[in-house]
């Protein structure tokens, strides 16, 4: 029998919790209850909020004694982080599902993100329909908008709650079956100005018996790669749209952080990387855009979003951090040129086709990166080409069968 792990804020909303248990029960599941209130809960929990606490050092007594709901909302949430991947390697349950406003949100979220992928994890939640990026992060929780409060049991939330109930228990009783034979796991950085060349590459690859994961590189797509390589899933990494740098740089809206580029090599998994959309940075509507850039070449890709060419200074400094990334791997690490153009846009005839800026692109990679860490390849093509798409993922398959 499957159990489902519900956690949440049982000295506040004990009935409602109550109430959700004895839905996934009569489902015919088991639960596992997890207090991360500050206070005392309603109910006898599996786990009480005091061994939460304590697995992020701290006394939630003292807290409560205080009444400092800050102090307890932050030891609760580390501790959650600490103690949920513990009971659920030791199999205590196999899904987690939780409700609440903003405090219990950040502090269940913080256990579930520390979860497996895979796992199914769900969040019923009065922000789900706001930036949900501060709760789900890289991982894959489930935002379930809440509708009402949660606080107290009428029409609307009761139904929230079973639906929420039903879909956990779906999640958790229809397993898929994992293939008998697993291929090696390449994980690849795409955008759609630079489509056509991971599209030729993945089928290049998969016709040679590798499985690929594409990555939109807007800022999260970026940072789950990342993490995911970290975690050990990742053989090879086709990381060929290296753009959310762009945004990194000079302040757009789709930014992977200062950390991105890092994991292939500190991991010491093979990687091919290439100058992917360096061309542009992105904002969201045209009356978005900052106002000191409002005379820059601005190209509207849709009414949502809104591509700033990048220039010749900004492709100096874009060239010199990716040339460091690079420079700090471990492993093998391929770094491929397409002389013709880094994105649809850039290459002749287009809005963003920029020979000087490219120029300085190539020139400072060139000049920075350390040959005896980095391979260097040049191609006299546009980023797009079969022939470069193939040529990279060719290299890859190369520098994985070396491993």
């Amino acid at each position: 029998m499957k159990t489902v792990a519900i956690a949440g804020t049982f000295d506040s909303k004990g009935a409602e919790f109550s109430y959700v248990k004895s839905v996934i029960e009569s489902l015919g599941l088991k639960t596992f209850m997890i207090h991360s209130g500050v206070f005392e809960p309603m109910f006898t929990p599996d786990v009480s909020n005091i061994e939460v606490a304590a697995a992020a050092g701290v006394d939630i007594r003292e807290i409560a004694a205080r009444k400092d709901r800050s102090a307890g909302t932050e030891a609760l949430a580390l501790g959650m982080e600490k103690i949920v991947p513990k009971l659920y390697a030791e199999g205590k349950f196999d899904a987690m599902l939780s409700f609440g406003g903003t405090g219990g949100t950040s502090i269940v979220t913080a256990g579930m993100r520390a979860l497996p992928i895979g796992v199914p994890k769900l969040m019923v939640s009065t922000v789900a329909s706001g930036n949900t990026a501060p709760y789900v992060g890289t991982s894959d929780i489930i935002m379930f908008p809440s509708i009402v409060d949660v606080s107290g049991l009428n029409s609307f939330s009761t139904k929230i709650f079973t639906n929420a109930a039903h879909a956990i228990a779906g999640m958790v009783q229809f397993e898929s079956v994992p293939p008998m034979d697993k291929k090696p796991l390449v994980a690849a950085t795409m955008f759609g100005v630079t489509t056509p060349c991971i599209d030729y590459a993945r089928a290049h690859l998969e016709l040679h018996g590798y499985e690929v994961l594409v990555f939109h590189a807007t800022g999260t797509g970026g940072q789950t790669m990342e993490s995911l390589i970290e975690a050990g899933y990742i053989d090879g990494v086709l990381d060929l749209t290296t753009t959310e740098w762009c945004d990194e740089l000079v302040g757009g809206v789709l930014a992977a952080g200062p950390h991105r580029l890092e994991a292939a090599g500190r991991c010491k998994v093979p990687q091919v990387v290439s100058t992917g959309a360096l061309d542009m940075v992105n904002f969201g509507p045209y009356d978005t855009v900052p106002e000191a850039f409002r005379e820059r070449n601005l190209y509207k890709h849709n009414p949502s979003v809104t591509l700033m060419r990048t220039t010749v200074e900004e492709n100096r400094q874009l060239g010199e951090l990716i040339a460091d990334k690079l420079n700090m791997s471990q492993g093998s690490t391929v770094l491929m040129l397409p002389l013709q153009g880094v994105s649809m846009l850039d290459v002749e005839g287009e809005s963003f086709h920029g020979p000087e800026e490219d120029k300085m692109l190539f020139d400072t990679l060139r000049q920075r990166i350390d040959r005896k860490t980095v391979e260097l390849i040049e191609m006299n093509t546009d980023i797009n080409d079969q022939a470069f798409a193939v040529a990279a993922a060719d290299k890859l398959m190369e520098l994985m069968k070396r491993q």
